[in-house]
């Protein structure tokens, strides 16, 4: 499956399941074939996105600064920071003009 992530404000986002199943997991909306993140909900959906990349960069950073621990992180070997950047620049612009970002209508 492909997600697209689609608002009247701007251009769409495309990603494939792994990466859009991430994202939405992280903004705390079930992985699904469609749904809605609605304005009220935008500001909460970047702020748990900014969370997780601080968390994820601190991993990251932990890994290099101790080559021998293993440290977990979530994902492939794209950051998490620029993986999730077209999504929350989506997320900003349509809150921005009072829009929701939908997929999969």
């Amino acid at each position: 499956m492909i997600y697209k992530f689609k608002s009247q404000a701007v251009a769409g986002v495309i990603m494939l399941e792994a990466n859009g199943d991430q994202m939405l997991t992280i903004v705390g909306k079930a992985p699904s074939a469609q749904g809605i993140i609605t304005v009220a909900q935008i500001p909460a959906a970047i702020a748990a996105l900014e969370a997780a990349i601080e968390i994820h960069e601190a991993a990251e950073a932990r890994r290099r600064e101790h080559p021998g621990v293993v440290v977990e992180v979530e994902g492939d070997s794209v950051r998490l920071r620029d993986r999730a950047a077209p999504f929350i620049d989506l997320l900003r612009t349509s809150a921005q003009a009072g829009k929701d970002v939908v997929w999969g209508v």
